[in-house]
């Protein structure tokens, strides 16, 4: 039985988040991953009664159980089924031209993980979906049967630094002309096997946890949607408003850093923070899950 917090996710650098992007009464401030709603209710009770809280989710059910914990702040707020690469066309549809304060939280809530709907987790046997979008057409299983071995193992290598891809992308290719890859416990098993032996102590991280991060990914179009983003939010922030993004792997961080850097050089942002924020020790202690979060704020300069 897996132990989950109560809401089904605890937000991480609360604090630091709050202090770097400060909510004010009045703002505008834009969830652009609401999850289970930890990041946006803290900010909605700051926010009330004449800011607004405009949440955007791919995960109808994490943004509908987000919604309620908004709502009994009090704070007035606006729900999206969208991807933040939807940024304008949520904002537009909500009429608002800028808003102060953007969060862009890149990680999955905890009870994401662990439900079998969306066949993300190789610590029980699952369904290989993967898809957290539910418009999403291919499923995790389309991938990994249909893509050439070539194309997999440059998939697995460029998205999460997966060093034994060719070995991966083989066995895989191998094992699915015997039968089709459809759970989450036969890849783990398959990557498991191409991986070599380090012999001693087990690792702390299973050899299959870069191949599912990759593959995940993948289903959900994450980095085009993340570069997507980074060139959209800037535009729609308000002079001196702020955004920050929180980022759990490599892959990701290079992306925002290089993106806040060039805006930087044209003059279009600030870089806030030099080097990305981490948990403390005590968060990490409180929440493990936290231990990989990175973040990174912005703001955009004041016109002349």
């Amino acid at each position: 039985m897996i132990d989950l917090p109560p809401t089904g996710h605890d937000p991480v650098l609360l604090d630091e988040i709050l202090e770097l992007l400060p909510p004010q009464s009045g703002a505008n401030y834009v969830a652009c991953t609401t999850g289970r709603g930890g990041h946006a209710s803290a900010f909605a009770e700051r926010l009330k009664p004449d800011g607004q809280v405009i949440a955007l989710d791919v995960d109808p059910q994490n943004l509908t159980y987000a919604g309620e914990r908004i709502a009994r702040t009090g704070c007035p707020h606006r729900l999206f089924h969208a991807n933040f690469a939807e940024l304008d066309e949520a904002l537009d549809a909500a009429g608002i031209a800028q808003v102060d304060l953007i969060l862009a939280d890149l990680g999955l809530s905890t009870n994401q993980l662990f439900d079998e709907r969306y066949g993300l987790s190789f610590a029980q046997p699952m369904p290989l979906d993967m898809r957290i979008d539910p418009r999403i057409d291919r499923t995790a299983a389309d991938y990994i049967n249909q893509m050439r071995e070539e194309d997999l193992a440059n998939a697995l290598y460029q998205l999460a630094d997966e060093r034994f891809s060719r070995r991966i992308a083989r066995k895989i290719v191998e094992a699915r002309k015997a039968s089709p890859i459809n759970t989450t416990e036969r890849l783990a098993d398959l990557v498991r096997q191409a991986v070599p032996s380090r012999g001693g102590a087990p690792g702390k991280i299973d050899p299959a946890t870069r191949s599912f991060l990759a593959l995940r990914m993948l289903v959900n179009r994450e980095v085009e949607n993340l570069e997507a983003l980074l060139k959209r939010a800037p535009n729609r922030l308000k002079p001196g408003g702020r955004f920050g993004v929180i980022s759990f792997q490599s892959t990701e961080d290079r992306i925002v850093k290089q993106a806040f850097r060039s805006a930087e050089q044209t003059g279009l942002l600030q870089v806030l923070t030099k080097k990305p924020l981490c948990p403390t020790d005590a968060e990490i202690a409180r929440n493990p899950r936290s231990r990989s979060a990175k973040l990174r704020v912005v703001q955009k300069r004041q016109l002349p």
